[in-house]
């Protein structure tokens, strides 16, 4: 996949991660950014930066081998925080939201397969890096795997606008917070098969708050809950 940018260049190089191949606008002044790299480096026009990927390519596109999701059992540890996310179809959200996990200590992220967004290079870019440290599993089905959580001892907490105040649900234990699609919010089963309805008032006008923010906003109640 191709991922884009100066600070995720750094990040990615840094970290000696895997890649395959640079594609450098000619007049690219940064040159420091390549220090230590070894693969190809193919410097092109402008243009041609624009045709392989949709966004502020900043003059370096890095193609790099596509993402390997981890497996469910990762996440199986005491005290486990997971989050889950239905459908979410933003990667600009997805991006987010992962390096939201990775600045509260999450313990892994849980996406389903079919109707919602996969890890890209948008993804990898609003995540600035920290994809790399925060494991994302892949499911077939959210609710199956809802179920078998709970059949390990998780609690499951969901979030909608109809629900318990966010502040009164412990999450002390192993627990998954699941974060609706930007638009529906959870799907009905989804929903059904939560513990807890977690709710964020809102005193405004505004009666619902951007996937990406509502995650941060119940994630960081739920760290600070199970201090």
């Amino acid at each position: 996949m191709y991922v884009f940018g100066k600070n995720v260049a750094v990040e990615l190089i840094s970290n000696k991660r895997k890649i395959n191949k640079i594609y450098l606008y000619k007049n690219f002044t940064e040159k420091e950014i390549l220090s230590g790299v070894t693969c190809p480096i193919k410097y092109v026009e402008k243009y041609e930066l624009d045709k392989l990927v949709d966004g502020n390519h900043q003059g370096i596109v890095l193609e790099i081998p596509d993402y390997k999701y981890h497996e469910l059992e990762e996440l199986l540890v005491d005290d486990s925080l997971v989050v889950m996310l239905d459908h979410i179809e933003d990667p600009h959200n997805l991006g987010a939201i992962i390096r939201t996990c990775e600045a509260a200590g999450v313990t892994g992220v849980i996406i389903p397969k079919d109707r919602g967004v996969e890890v890209n290079g948008t993804v990898m870019k609003t995540s600035v890096g920290t994809l790399d440290k925060v494991p994302v599993v892949q499911v077939t089905n959210l609710v199956n795997t809802m179920k078998y959580l709970k059949d390990k001892g998780f609690w499951i907490t969901g979030t909608d606008m109809e629900g318990t105040d966010y502040r009164k649900i412990d999450y002390k234990g192993k627990t998954c917070i699941i974060i609706g699609n930007e638009g529906s919010g959870m799907s009905r089963l989804v929903k059904e098969n939560c513990d807890f309805i977690a709710t964020i008032p809102m005193k405004g006008e505004v009666n619902s708050l951007n996937a990406s923010v509502a995650a941060g906003v119940v994630i960081f109640q739920a760290i600070n809950n199970r201090d």
